[in-house]
C-alpha cells in the first residue's frame, strides 16, 4: 500500500480531510502537490511538512476557475514529470431546503463540488492517457445516499459525483482508474460549521452523535487519509467505479 515516490495532487488540501491527506501522504513518502484557496494555511502547511522532511508544494487553486485547475495539473507535471494520483477533496457546503437556495448558493456548491471535478478530470485525462495510467479519487459523501434534512443542494452535488465516477471509469478505461470515497461524520471544520445554531455546546452535541455511531466515535481526517492512500496505491488496482464508505457503520442502522 505504498505511495513512496508517487506524485500526488490533493485539492482542498489545507483543512479537514484534505489536510489529513496532505500530512499522511507526505509521511508515506509521496511527492505531494496540495492546493486550496487558503493561501496562508497552505504555505504554513507546506513549510511545516518540508521541515519534517516531506516533499510538499502548495499551489493556490480555486476549483471554480478552469485556468487555475489547468495550472495546478501543469505545475505538478513540471515539478515531478508525471501525476500518479489525485485526491479531489475540495468541497463547498451550504445548508438549506429547495425553497432556500438561490443562484449564489447553487453556483458555489455545484461549482466547486460538481463543475470543479468535471474540470479537474478534463485536464487530468490527457496526462493519464499519455502516461498510460493514473488514479483519480474523488471525495463524495454518505450525503449522496442519505436525505439529510435541509441539505438538498449538498446531497444533490455529492450524488452527482457518484454518477461522474462511474462515467469516468467507463469512458477512460485502461489508463485512468476512478474511485470514490464516501465519508460519514468526520471531525472537521465543515462539521463544526454545520453544528452552529444548536442550543447545546458542540462537545455535548458531538458526544451524542458519537454515541449513535456503531463504532462509538466520530471519524477523524486520518481515517479518510488512510483509506485514500490505499485507493491511490497499486494494491487497489482492481477497485474502479465504486465508492468506499467510511461512516463507522451508520448506514447499517435502521431508521428508528
Amino acid at each position: 500500500m505504498s505511495l513512496k515516490g508517487k506524485s500526488i495532487i490533493i485539492t482542498g488540501g489545507t483543512s479537514g480531510i484534505g489536510e489529513g491527506c496532505t500530512r499522511h501522504f507526505a509521511e508515506l513518502g509521496a511527492k505531494v502537490v496540495t492546493s486550496s484557496i487558503q493561501q496562508e494555511q497552505g504555505v504554513a502547511l507546506q513549510d511545516d511538512l518540508r521541515a519534517a522532511g516531506g516533499d510538499v508544494t502548495f499551489v493556490y487553486c480555486d476549483m471554480t476557475d478552469e485556468e487555475q485547475i489547468a495550472g495546478l495539473v501543469q505545475r505538478a507535471v513540471e515539478l515531478h514529470g508525471r501525476i500518479d494520483g489525485v485526491c479531489s477533496n475540495a468541497g463547498a457546503w451550504i445548508e438549506g431546503t429547495v425553497e432556500e437556495f438561490d443562484d449564489r448558493t447553487w453556483d458555489l456548491v455545484m461549482g466547486v463540488n460538481v463543475r470543479g471535478n468535471f474540470l479537474l478530470a478534463k485536464h487530468l485525462v490527457p496526462v493519464f492517457r499519455e502516461q498510460g495510467e493514473g488514479v483519480l479519487a474523488i471525495t463524495t459523501s454518505t450525503a449522496a445516499y442519505v436525505g439529510f434534512p435541509a441539505h438538498a443542494l449538498y446531497c444533490a452535488s455529492k450524488a452527482a459525483l457518484v454518477a461522474l465516477i462511474r462515467c469516468l471509469t467507463k469512458d477512460h478505461a485502461g489508463y485512468m482508474r476512478t474511485v470514490g470515497i464516501c465519508p460519514g461524520t468526520i471531525d472537521t471544520p465543515m462539521l463544526a460549521a454545520s453544528a452552529e445554531g444548536f442550543d447545546q455546546p458542540i462537545d455535548e452535541l458531538y458526544a451524542e452523535v458519537a454515541a449513535k455511531i456503531p463504532v462509538k466515535r466520530l471519524g477523524q481526517p486520518e481515517d479518510v487519509a488512510k483509506a485514500a492512500a490505499f485507493l491511490l496505491s497499486d494494491d487497489a488496482g482492481f477497485i474502479a467505479g465504486s465508492s468506499i464508505f467510511l461512516e463507522g457503520g451508520t448506514l447499517a442502522l435502521p431508521p428508528w
